[in-house]
């Protein structure tokens, strides 16, 4: 068995910045609080986790700079960062990069509460869950099938992406088990793969979790 660390990205907002959605088409970087939040995650694994075996993350600057971040304070620097289109994020149509007033103008209270609570995209946002939840099993399914060591637990996998991806893999394993769908900025969740029978089985073993800053 193998677990898997999925990490959303840090802020890319500041206090006092006017929050717009950020979706697949809006290149941002980490903000200074975003960082920080990198930075915890970073001072966090370093302590907790002794090295990964892969690392995935998306195209975007964001969580490019959120997973050098969290290998700086790592024992080895050989990482290589493997970007995955499907991890990338979420297009958000007309919505893309407007404030959250005017999103929720837009598509109404009732289809935000359908999205955070049951991923069922508002119309005119360009997701097809389906594939989203398709790319997360295959990817389990290459992580579960990595060579396991002779002895001694197998090292993690890294993938850093973003909240409107993150969400479909709770559904690839089939076990939200209660957990908010939305993984907040900064946080990250443990999902437990292994092979058996020639199938692939993922567990959810927590989610949500946010190192705070004063770990750093």
């Amino acid at each position: 068995m193998r677990d898997i660390y999925i990490v959303r990205h840090g802020n890319t907002f500041d206090k006092g910045d006017v929050v717009t959605r950020v979706g697949a088409r809006t290149d941002l970087p980490l903000s200074l609080s975003g960082q920080a939040q990198a930075d915890a995650l970073a001072a966090h694994f370093s302590v907790s986790v002794s090295g990964f075996e892969k690392i995935y993350c998306s195209p975007l600057k964001r969580t490019r700079e959120t997973a050098a971040a969290i290998l700086s304070q790592q024992a080895s620097d050989a990482y290589d960062l493997e970007a995955l289109e499907f991890l990338r994020e979420i297009d958000y149509g007309p919505d893309e990069n407007q404030p959250e007033s005017t999103v929720l103008a837009r598509i109404g209270q009732d289809a935000l509460t359908a999205w955070e609570n049951h991923a069922i995209p508002p119309d005119g946002w360009q997701v097809n869950p389906q594939q989203i939840i398709a790319a997360w099993k295959d990817l389990f399914t290459q992580i579960a099938r990595l060579p396991l060591p002779e002895t001694g637990p197998a090292t993690p996998v890294l993938i850093v992406t973003s909240n409107g991806v993150a969400r479909f893999a709770l559904q690839a394993a089939n076990d939200t088990n209660g957990y908010e769908l939305k993984l907040k900025t900064g946080a990250y969740g443990i999902v437990r793969v292994q092979t058996i029978d020639n199938k692939t089985h993922a567990q959810v073993l927590d989610w949500n979790l946010r190192p705070a800053p004063s770990d750093s």
